[in-house]
């Protein structure tokens, strides 16, 4: 990949493109993908299941066995350090070993409920005794009959360590999937901004022919009107006319600055500075930056559209803004 900004990709620069998204995959990444993984704990072998979508910040929601609902912030810290934006979808399962529950029935407190009721019925008389039946489930519902207590102290943090370990192996697969299809989309991006620099370059050759275009019909014009009244026009006029709409309708400035917005966007998507070095924080997510360039890019299409009356540079506008759109699109779903 080459260093050197100065230039933008030109047309057919698009082949390239592969080779250069394979070398962006540590940065550039999708908000969408997934990861699993499962290890062992000591409540039993977790599942973690992770599924992410686009998000214009960063929400997460997380389900969790009951033994975990106190980590649950815990783990989200977690993720907070592998994800910086879209909307995550954490689930933790647990398949405990065989025999093992995660409460327990207090068969002395049970079995006193169930005396209690008995003795109840049959101080009602031997007439209500056949009408009723003890409901086992409802008799579970009453205080003390489930036992069972969240892990507290240091055996809760041993269990969120095992926990933090799988939650990690799950984030690492999500983040290689995001990665590959980020990869993709850079490519896909590079090529979109090797389409719009040829636009660019069809533009500079044309803008100068449309000062000429309107001088030819301006003077073909003014000679129609001027022969009905037998006049003549001084050329002078003529020529500041025409230099009034040249001034009017030049683009070069916006010109100019699009092609710097281009480098610019290439210059992130590879991970470097302007000046192409390197950058230190490459890591970072890149996907408001390009959003905010993107958003410069189409306001100085806009304008070169809207100064230019060349038929042909608005044809060229309307593609610029087709290709601009196109990577809005992508750029909204990256990280």
């Amino acid at each position: 990949m080459p260093s050197d900004q100065s230039t933008i990709a030109p047309a057919g620069a698009a082949d390239g493109a592969a080779g250069q998204a394979r070398s962006m995959t540590g940065q550039i990444r999708s908000m969408t993908g997934q990861g699993r993984a499962a290890g062992p704990t000591d409540i039993g072998t977790l599942t973690v299941e992770l599924r992410t979508v686009n998000n214009r910040g960063f929400k997460c929601s997380i389900r969790t066995p009951d033994a975990l609902s106190g980590s649950e912030s815990l783990i989200e810290s977690v993720v907070r350090k592998y994800l910086h934006r879209g909307s995550v979808n954490l689930s933790i399962n647990v398949e405990r070993q065989q025999g093992q529950t995660p409460v327990q029935i207090n068969g002395t407190v049970l079995a006193g409920y169930i005396r209690q009721c008995q003795t109840a019925i049959d101080q009602a008389g031997a007439a209500s005794t056949s009408q009723v039946s003890l409901d086992v489930g409802s008799l579970m519902t009453l205080p003390g009959v489930l036992t069972g207590s969240l892990p507290e102290g240091d055996e809760a943090e041993k269990i969120f360590q095992q926990t933090r370990r799988v939650v990690i192996d799950a984030l690492e697969n999500l983040v290689a999937m995001r990665q590959q299809e980020g990869a993709h989309m850079a490519e896909t991006l590079l090529g979109e901004c090797a389409t719009i620099a040829a636009h660019v370059r069809s533009i500079e050759s044309l803008a100068p022919q449309a000062a000429e275009s309107y001088r030819v019909r301006l003077e073909g014009k003014v000679k129609r009107v001027l022969a009905e009244y037998d006049a003549e026009v001084n050329a002078v006029d003529l020529l500041r006319e025409v230099q009034v709409y040249a001034d009017k309708a030049d683009v070069s400035e916006e010109v100019t600055r699009l092609d710097s917005h281009l480098k610019l966007f290439q210059s992130v998507l590879r991970g470097e500075t302007p000046d192409g070095e390197k950058n230190a924080t490459k890591d970072e997510p890149v996907g408001r930056k390009l959003d905010f360039i993107i958003q410069e890019m189409f306001r100085e299409t806009n304008t070169i559209g809207s100064k230019s009356a060349h038929a042909d540079v608005s044809a060229i506008v309307v593609e610029i803004k087709c290709a601009i759109e196109r990577m809005r699109e992508l750029v909204q779903n990256l990280e």
